[in-house]
């Protein structure tokens, strides 16, 4: 989905949900839709900050904690317990790279396919496939 879309559906679930459509909202969404590094509250509140100079860290927070709760953006949790936070809300996974902490996307369409173990289909309702690998990326080494 492109970002003029993922727009759209960020006005029609604020409407559908009775959720102002502020200004701040809005940057903090298009911030996310348009970053590929998966930014952390501080390293977002850092480039808002720029556009919007009274905005404050906490307003992030609460604003990346009503968005994700309406399903407008995903949390990705770091080893450190880190939350980073992207716009894309699609099916897909992530590779982390131990050293330098950088998060990339990447997709396999086998796994999201595959019918899942018994184990895990008798345990109930998954709702989400997401795998996250762990590692050393290209240009920390190996």
């Amino acid at each position: 989905m492109n970002v003029k879309e993922r727009l759209r559906e960020f006005e029609e679930v604020c409407r559908k949900d009775g959720l102002k459509i502020t200004h701040q909202r809005l940057e903090v969404f298009k911030e996310l839709v348009n970053s590929l590094d998966h930014p952390s509250v501080e390293k977002l509140y850092r480039r808002l900050h720029d556009k919007l100079p009274t905005i404050s860290l906490d307003t992030v927070y609460r604003t990346l904690t009503t968005l994700e709760e309406h399903g407008l953006i995903s949390r990705v949790q770091t080893p450190e317990s880190q939350a980073r936070f992207e716009g894309r809300t699609d099916e897909h996974h992530h590779l982390i790279c131990k050293t330098c902490g950088k998060i990339t996307d990447f997709s396999w369409s086998l796994l999201d396919t595959s019918s899942l173990p018994s184990e895990v289909a008798e345990w109930g309702r998954i709702d989400r496939k997401n795998i996250t690998l762990h590692g050393l990326c290209r240009e920390c080494g190996e």
